[in-house]
């Protein structure tokens, strides 16, 4: 009962948080909706693209890039909630946090939930508006991809926060994001399939099989179709079980005392 009320007291302190930066959730929605409603029309003359759905019909770029825009979502809000962490460190609160009771695994865990359930709203408030613009999906995939935001936003808010464990001045995380959001974002399916890439370079292609941001990319996707894609699962299911784990080393209390005696 202590864990769990540990766990329900984070989720509401980053809820609360969230529904005070309204700003922050305004960005959240121009952002994606820019990319949706001004680029895809240049994206589209200039690659050419004739895209197919996971079921082999044939879809407009615009609905074609609706689940990148998704991801996102997911990856800049698994950064600003990570940026929260380093902002909480240097104010001392995270301190109290990691000091309490509660393992430190499970900490993190309600902290990565948190931020993942935040950022499944504001996915579902994209969908919704780009409903309204008439890029529509059928009617059950937008209860199937709730288990996909779940486990790509949970991979993405861990990478997130392995990033948050090894900066330790608020002013250095900026880049560090930027560094990490574009070429993860650029690098995958998001924009383009990966045929579309080959075209231009095989290794640019490699690269942007490998990049774990695709293969939650193509979660979302066939989500959304009624699709299983048990290979973007399970690669989003491991990469998640790496970020986790070396999180939960970047913040090892022991780890920190060996770097400062080190230094």
């Amino acid at each position: 009962m202590g864990a769990l009320r540990a766990m329900v007291a984070i989720i509401a302190r980053e809820a609360l948080r969230f529904f005070m930066q309204r700003s922050r959730f305004i960005a959240a929605l121009v952002r994606p909706l820019v990319w949706l409603i001004v680029f895809a029309a240049g994206f589209r003359a200039a690659l050419g693209l004739s895209i197919t759905a996971p079921y082999q019909t044939y879809i407009t770029y615009e609905i074609y890039i609706v689940p990148g825009l998704c991801g996102m979502i997911q990856l800049f809000n698994g950064m600003q909630s990570s940026l929260s962490l380093v902002y909480d460190r240097e104010m001392g609160s995270m301190r109290l946090l990691l000091t309490s009771p509660q393992p430190r695994w499970w900490l993190l865990l309600s902290k990565l939930l948190a931020g993942t359930l935040i950022s499944i709203m504001q996915v579902y408030a994209f969908l919704l508006i780009a409903y309204f613009i008439g890029i529509d999906f059928p009617a059950l995939g937008y209860v199937a991809v709730l288990p996909a935001l779940i486990i790509s936003g949970l991979m993405l808010g861990a990478l997130g926060l392995l990033l948050s464990s090894t900066i330790r001045q608020l002013e250095n995380f900026a880049g560090v994001m930027n560094f990490v959001i574009f070429p993860m974002f650029f690098l995958s399916t998001a924009l383009y399939p990966l045929w579309k890439m080959a075209e231009a370079s095989t290794l640019l292609r490699d690269i942007c099989a490998f990049n774990p941001f695709t293969h939650a990319v193509e979660l979302i996707r066939f989500a959304l179709y009624l699709e299983w894609n048990p290979w973007a699962l399970t690669w989003v299911m491991l990469a998640f079980a790496m970020f986790l784990a070396g999180s939960i080393l970047g913040y090892d209390p022991g780890k920190a005392l060996i770097m400062r005696k080190a230094r």
